[in-house]
């Protein structure tokens, strides 16, 4: 691949597309959550991430790794889902200092009720708009983005 200095007018459209597209989509989503009474899609993330965990939990790098939060974001996320009781943190056996974070029965129940309407946004926005084989197609395409070197 060759560096070009400047990026094509497609290039620049395809950017300017993708980004509006997806601020617009989680901000609906967002919306969504929010006038049924449920907490952020942030909030979903996490709970998602440790929900597929399983009873082991999960180390906040690896939430970290996970869902691509930054460091501070993250402990103050943990901190109010703690609060919360949608989450525990549990001391590491083998690490003083390290704890893992594990979702609680309340947590998985708040993520049950985010999923239903978090879901039927994707259903409407996205699957109501496009076809198997255009999701399939964008799908592929954004994984080759996702996959793209990155250059110094």
């Amino acid at each position: 691949m060759t560096e070009k200095a400047t990026p094509s007018p497609e290039a620049i459209t395809a950017w300017a597309r993708l980004m509006r597209v997806s601020r617009e989509l989680v901000e609906n989503a967002e919306d969504r959550l929010k006038e049924s009474g449920l907490p952020p899609l942030a909030w979903y993330d996490v709970l998602h991430e440790l929900a597929e965990a399983g009873e082991g939990g999960l180390r906040p790098f690896q939430l970290i790794e996970r869902t691509l939060f930054a460091q501070y974001n993250i402990s103050r996320l943990l901190a109010r889902l703690e609060a919360d009781g949608l989450v525990e943190k549990l001391p590491v056996a083998d690490d003083g200092r390290g704890q893992t974070i594990r979702i609680t029965a309340k947590g998985r129940e708040t993520r049950r009720r985010m999923w239903a309407v978090y879901g039927r946004s994707i259903a409407e926005l996205v699957g109501g708009k496009l076809s198997a084989d255009e999701l399939k197609m964008m799908s592929a395409l954004l994984g080759r983005l996702r996959d793209a070197p990155v250059l110094d």
